[in-house]
């Protein structure tokens, strides 16, 4: 079972860009770490003022507003990001981490009792979805709805769109009782909230919820099954964690580094742009390819290699510059607590039906992860 595979390693050493066609439109991938970073920096050349259009394939058949703030550029994006940056901060709160280790525990418990159980659907989901109550600071039952929507909100299990607009239906229901009832939880929030001097849009509002929803959810799900199939197929990380728990904290970020869920994020170039000897014309996209950029081995030694404590580990998993991932802090925190109980309570996985994960494009196959991973649970 490959965990994780490298399929920009040639391309990223030749020229560092891949041209690769995604629905019909041929995208310019940016390869190595340091131009990654350099690009994710220069949003007047590579910009993310472009609705539906930061994500790979583009988003326009399956929601009818622009993400916020993440499909807009500085001073906008500043502006914007300061209203929905305290909810995201609250995963440093000692409450939210004492609930988080809770749920987790809870799940633990579960699974460590069962013959077998399916970490994606099983386990993954229902943590992430019940950690986002918390977050969001809204009711619990609310998960149960959103374990409903499955593993990514806009796509099937295979990578084709859904049809409807059930995210959107939802969030307007809560946007409607925030306005009639406003509490302290997130829609609320951005009901109350303000903008240079006037009041969010309800546009805008669903900008920001689509994004809190369909951004984080697939991305955690898929760190948390990769993490523990690395575990199962790994006792020795195991003990190594084990035996000196302050490793966790690097641990997790190269886990984060070598499980990099998204392979990349859109640009769109305002101007005729050069990009390593490929010409881009005006309002043609490019990529930043996050997951080809943290195997570089310009940036990390033996790239290929699961190393618990590298350090220094300058990964683009949560992306560079002013777009930097609002949901770092409750990312690390799940991981970080998973990695922590595990230690604690697990004995060994072993893993019993695999179906791997595998991303086919073009120019091509990427595999991480799982589409289905069942696994045993031994307590220590």
């Amino acid at each position: 079972m490959s965990a994780f595979s490298d399929p920009f390693k040639e391309a990223r050493a030749e020229s560092g860009v891949m041209q690769c066609p995604f629905h019909g439109e041929n995208i310019t991938m940016i390869l190595r770490h340091e131009d990654v970073r350099k690009a994710a920096k220069d949003w007047q050349t590579f910009s993310s003022d472009v609705p539906f259009r930061v994500p790979i394939p583009s988003e326009e058949d399956v929601r009818s507003m622009r993400q916020l703030p993440i499909e807009t550029n500085p001073p906008e994006h500043t502006d914007y990001r300061a209203i929905a940056e305290p909810f995201f901060q609250r995963a440093k709160e000692p409450e939210m981490m004492a609930k988080v280790e809770s749920l987790l525990n809870d799940m633990l418990t579960e699974a460590l009792n069962r013959e077998a159980i399916e970490i994606v659907n099983e386990f993954a989901l229902p943590v992430q979805s019940r950690a986002l109550t918390y977050l969001l600071n809204t009711n619990e039952t609310e998960a149960d709805t959103w374990i409903g929507w499955g593993i990514h909100v806009f796509k099937v299990t295979g990578g084709e769109f859904k049809k409807g607009t059930v995210l959107e239906d939802y969030l307007h229901q809560k946007f409607d009782a925030a306005e009639a009832n406003p509490g302290e939880d997130f829609f609320s929030a951005l009901v109350k909230a303000e903008y240079r001097g006037r009041k969010l849009t309800r546009e805008e509002c669903m900008g920001f919820a689509n994004l809190a929803f369909a951004g984080g959810r697939d991305t955690i799900i898929h760190t948390i099954s990769c993490a523990l199939g690395y575990l199962a197929e790994h006792p020795e990380a195991l003990e190594f964690l084990r035996a000196d728990p302050k490793r966790i904290t690097l641990a997790s970020e190269e886990f984060f580094r070598v499980f990099m869920p998204l392979t990349h994020i859109g640009r769109v170039c305002p101007a005729d742009t050069d990009v390593n000897g490929v010409t881009v014309k005006a309002g043609e996209r490019i990529s930043l390819a996050w997951a080809s950029a943290n195997f570089d081995a310009a940036a990390f030694p033996q790239p290929d290699a699961v190393r618990l404590d590298r350090k220094p580990n300058p990964h683009l998993s949560f992306g560079f510059g002013t777009h930097l991932c609002l949901g770092a802090p409750h990312a690390r925190l799940i991981l970080r607590t998973l990695l922590k109980l595990c230690c604690d309570r697990v004995k060994s996985i072993t893993i019993l039906k695999a179906e791997e994960r595998v991303e086919h494009e073009a120019k091509f196959d990427r595999t991480l992860g799982y589409d289905s991973l069942v696994v045993k649970m031994e307590a220590r």
